[in-house]
């Protein structure tokens, strides 16, 4: 599928929110996602997860929501597993497909909580904080519907979030800094009524301009994504603090969270 960037995220393209055709992720974002998300792409924390997705996918297929520019997708169709992907974005899915091997993979364009691919998968994948880009409960919902609906019984949907961190919110304070440094300013704005979260870019370039972006999330709280699942027909088969299976505590500031689809 051939997508032309040309004038896609230029101001007549966008809403009165600032946001285009490709959403809060377009041209703009995707050109240098990869540089900017430098960390979560080192080996050391892509194949723990591709290792237990592999297992997962049980030489099934499986499909990614919210693929993006193929982070996990492309190492997991190098395990020999057959990966199809769902995302918003064409500006992130053209950088998926310049990649060795992206041309292979499969990329529905839409909504990953509502848009539907034909088959049956074995295996599907929300990863990266992913399932916070939906806004709205319903939504949130709404994903764990579509997902239980493309899943064959017996099969697996997973789920890779942060535990919302409003422990290191002291009353009436509701910013918190993720990044400090000498060229990246980054803090969380949140509402707690509405389990709202903004977050917030500065980049400080070497000629002193600067650029800034925000992104809106909802946070979801582990206990919630389980009332999720069964509203889908989905049952808890595991939940760690991380891909290395540690077990999930009171103190684990994320989770890995896996719930099946019952057989029969």
């Amino acid at each position: 599928m051939n997508h032309s960037d040309g004038d896609r995220d230029t101001d007549e393209n966008k809403d009165e929110h600032g946001i285009d055709a490709d959403g809060y992720f377009g041209e703009s974002v995707a050109a240098t996602y990869d540089e900017s998300s430098a960390e979560m792409f080192d080996p050391a924390r892509v194949e723990p997860a591709v290792e237990v997705l592999a297992e997962l996918a049980g030489g099934g297929r499986a499909l990614e929501l919210g693929i993006g520019t193929g982070r996990i997708a492309l190492p997991l169709a190098r395990r020999g597993v057959e990966v199809h992907g769902i995302d918003l974005s064409r500006a992130m899915v053209d950088r998926l497909r310049a990649k060795p091997g992206g041309d292979a993979i499969g990329v529905t364009i839409g909504d990953f909580a509502t848009t539907r691919v034909e088959g049956t998968f074995s295996l599907a994948y929300l990863v990266f904080n992913t399932i916070n880009n939906l806004t709205t409960q319903d939504a949130q919902v709404d994903c764990f519907l579509n997902a239980a609906a493309h899943l064959e019984p017996g099969g697996c949907f997973v789920v890779e979030v942060v535990v919302p961190d409003l422990r290191r919110l002291p009353p009436g304070q509701t910013a918190v800094p993720f990044r400090v440094d000498g060229s990246r300013l980054g803090f969380d704005l949140y509402d707690v009524a509405t389990q709202s979260l903004s977050s917030h870019h500065v980049t400080v370039r070497e000629d002193g301009t600067s650029s800034y972006f925000s992104l809106p999330f909802r946070y979801v709280w582990p206990a919630e994504l389980d009332l999720m699942a069964r509203l889908a027909g989905l049952r808890p088969r595991a939940r760690w603090d991380g891909w290395d299976r540690s077990p999930f505590t009171s103190e684990s500031r994320q989770h890995v969270s896996v719930w099946e689809k019952p057989a029969g």
